[in-house]
């Protein structure tokens, strides 16, 4: 079993609770078996864009035309991840305001 625990680009420790990523899978099925690539995407994302309310998006291709975003929010010392969710669209991302690379 994998930690539910790993650093943003910006080094801060981002964790995953068991409660949260239960919410996440109730909600968006598709990510039961992506734990740690929702993790990693946080680890190590293509891309960070920012969110409406002071999260972070951050987008990882997994493959041609599919991307997995996760979405966090860092505070001062430490953060969680929110939501995650696959999609193939790409119009709300365009939108966002990239903040990494």
């Amino acid at each position: 079993m994998m930690s539910s625990n790993v650093r943003s680009k910006n080094g801060v420790p981002i964790r995953l609770p068991d409660e949260r990523w239960s919410h996440i899978v109730e909600e968006h099925g598709e990510l039961a078996e992506y734990k740690r690539e929702v993790l990693e995407t946080v680890a190590e994302p293509d891309t960070i864009l920012e969110g409406k309310h002071g999260e972070k998006l951050v987008v990882r291709s997994l493959e041609t035309g599919r991307w997995l975003i996760a979405v966090y929010r860092e505070l001062e010392t430490d953060g969680f991840v929110i939501t995650g969710f696959i999609t193939t669209r790409t119009g709300f991302m365009k939108r966002r305001k990239q903040i990494w690379p």
